[in-house]
């Protein structure tokens, strides 16, 4: 509680800052709440080595086209808004087009990954592809991400179009 309300008179204090009649007790107010945030790096963490992950269940027999429609919706529910929007603009704009290889290749990006910060770094040329994941598909969705032709992606895209 003391700490909630330290934070409230910090924040209150620079908030009425500019009415201070005095400009002399500038130094004894805190700097602006948040203002350190500009300046910090990110920071990953590896994921431990003794933590089972799962396998994802391959599906050797599944139609081209349920697997696209599959893929689709996967690409759109991450769970994180970043990929969200990165891999379902991605997956409306090339998808439909993957011949039966290339869909594998997604498919096994999206879903062989446990981590989905790994493929938001990897896409954004934060951290190194490994050699697996390095593939034509990697390459079209760095490309897109590069967003060459400045497209606004705020959202993504509607399903029915």
């Amino acid at each position: 509680m003391f700490r909630q309300l330290r934070m409230t008179m910090d924040i209150a204090g620079w908030i009425f800052l500019p009415w201070r009649r005095s400009a002399s007790n500038l130094k004894d107010f805190p700097p602006p709440p948040l203002s350190s945030t500009f300046g910090d790096v990110i920071v990953d963490y590896e994921d431990p080595d003794y933590l089972p992950l799962p396998e994802y269940p391959m599906r050797p027999n599944e139609p081209l086209d349920i697997r696209k429609q599959r893929l689709l919706y996967q690409s759109r529910k991450r769970g994180m808004l970043e990929n969200d929007l990165l891999l379902s603009t991605f997956a409306a704009k090339h998808l439909q087009n993957f011949s039966a290889e290339q869909t594998a290749l997604y498919d096994q990006l999206i879903n062989g990954v446990t981590n989905d910060w790994d493929i938001y770094y990897w896409a954004t040329d934060v951290k190194p592809t490994p050699k697996e994941y390095d593939t034509e598909i990697m390459g079209l969705l760095k490309e897109h991400v590069k967003n060459a032709e400045r497209v606004t992606r705020l959202r993504q895209p509607d399903l029915n179009t």
